[in-house]
């Protein structure tokens, strides 16, 4: 776009016919934005006067269907919000909005990010119906940023926004072969995003590389000098510091996440063998990668998961019900979570696939915020989860820890639900600390993430590291659209 042999309105229009000719197949996309060609071509008059305003200047970006759009809806995937669109953006589409992105559409998601039934199916709502994996067509996307995801995988846009309370953008991110970044807690406003947990819940970038996600990242989090396009776009700029984007100079003089280097680095592998003999074989192959890169790769094990376990989802619920309540008063159709418990009890397209709202009658008895035995828990979750990431990092002297982010897609199917019993999301969720996935490999056609963790605002170490991580795996590789496994292309 600098010199003029791309533009946005071509990089537009590619992706708009791609959706057409390739979404079919996995249905990732609900809905294109009937202004994306204008916002191309406005971006392609800015670059052609030097005006760009960031790096994303004239960048088609889809949208998780969580997240307000005021010209299209957001129906967090659900019936209950699928008129009116809401009055204003989210502050994170203003920030793209406000960097030049072409706000290309947005993706379908697991209903209500995944927060309704005991026994949910990843990748369906009511308003999307079932997003695919791209790599095997019967095989789940995972929530609840599915489509998100997915639609990275089929190439359908350059990066993508997911939302995350526990492991909903780096599940996703792992089991469709793309990065997800869930940045540090507070970092990325939630205002006007569908919420379960002001405690846990972050937007972040998804893509299909690193690079791709910092550069976004850096807009979201209103890293004003990369927004503005001053240094850090041409390359002027020193390594920001911790609190910054994670952005610097690259010897092709564009912006990318600092590192290079694994040499001298202090990895933690946490193995997680419950995944399966298959992910644990690539978690000892990724591990022999890694120290022929020069890192150090130590065992480890996060202490308190069992606890974390027992008290997150109690915690959850009261969570649930405040922030649930506050969002749907700013909303039309349901006002509050009883109305929508009744909405969906109503509504037989709400049950197509699975039929129980049972999280959300158990947030509606849930004990309120202001109860005294609520705020103990969410104290020691908090407490827990922080000291499990903070001693196994001080114990070693890691600069991450590392682990699968997901087993081999398991294959969708209503009547049973999820298979998704996944811990290695959970500490840096509760904990608020940034965690990031790479792709990492494969068991036969169905990727698998690393997941890297480490202390909090230290995101722009993560994604260094993260960056030269994903250049030593070098694990990415196209979907084919398998119908099933064994199948033949």
């Amino acid at each position: 776009m600098t010199d003029g042999s791309l533009t946005s309105s071509a990089l537009t229009a590619a992706y708009l016919r791609r959706i057409k000719t390739v979404d079919p197949r996995i249905h990732a996309v609900l809905r294109t934005d009937p202004t994306a060609l204008r916002q191309a071509a406005a971006s392609d008059v800015r670059h052609r006067h030097g005006r760009a305003r960031s790096p994303l200047d004239g960048i088609p970006v889809l949208l998780k269907d969580n997240v307000n759009t005021r010209d299209m809806p957001t129906t967090a995937g659900s019936q209950a919000l699928a008129g009116s669109p809401p009055g204003t953006d989210a502050a994170l589409v203003k920030r793209l909005r406000d960097a030049g992105a072409v706000i290309l559409g947005k993706t379908n998601l697991s209903e209500w990010a995944n927060f309704r039934a005991a026994k949910p199916t990843s990748g369906w709502s009511a308003v999307g119906g079932q997003t695919s994996n791209p790599y095997v067509l019967d095989r789940n996307p995972c929530g609840s940023s599915s489509g998100s995801a997915a639609a990275l995988a089929a190439s359908l846009a350059q990066v993508a926004i997911g939302t995350e309370t526990d492991g909903s953008i780096v599940c996703p991110a792992g089991m469709n072969g793309v990065v997800g970044h869930k940045p540090s807690l507070g970092l990325v406003s939630g205002a006007g995003v569908v919420p379960i947990s002001a405690e846990q819940d972050t937007a972040g970038p998804m893509a299909r590389n690193v690079i791709d996600a910092a550069l976004t990242f850096s807009v979201l989090r209103g890293d004003e000098g990369v927004v503005r396009g001053e240094g850090v776009v041409r390359g002027e700029g020193a390594v920001r510091e911790e609190g910054g984007a994670g952005l610097a100079t690259r010897p092709d003089g564009l912006a990318g996440p600092a590192g290079g280097s694994l040499r001298g680095k202090r990895i933690g592998l946490w193995r997680l063998p419950s995944l399966g003999p298959e992910v644990d074989a690539l978690m000892t192959r990724t591990a022999e990668k890694l120290r022929g890169a020069g890192a150090e790769v130590v065992q480890v094990t996060p202490p308190y998961q069992e606890r974390l376990a027992q008290l997150e989802f109690p915690a959850l619920l009261s969570e649930f019900h405040r922030d649930i309540d506050a969002y749907l008063a700013t909303r039309k159709g349901p006002r509050n979570l009883a109305e929508l418990i009744e909405f969906t009890r109503t509504h037989p397209a709400e049950r197509t696939c699975f039929a129980g709202q049972e999280l959300f009658e158990q947030a509606l008895a849930a004990p309120p915020t202001t109860d005294p035995g609520y705020r103990a828990m969410r104290a020691e979750l908090k407490d827990l989860s922080r000291r499990s990431l903070d001693e196994t990092l001080a114990a070693h002297r890691l600069d991450a820890i590392a682990a699968p982010t997901n087993p081999p897609a398991w294959t969708t199917d209503c009547a049973r639900g999820d298979n998704d019993v996944i811990p290695s999301s959970t500490p840096a969720a509760v904990a608020g600390y940034p965690s990031l996935s790479v792709p990492a490999g494969f068991v036969g056609e169905l990727p698998v993430g690393l997941l890297l963790m480490t202390g909090d605002r230290r995101d722009a170490g993560l994604l260094s590291l993260g960056a030269a991580v994903e250049q030593r795996l070098k694990a990415w590789r196209a979907p084919r659209y398998l119908p099933s496994v064994g199948s033949g292309s």
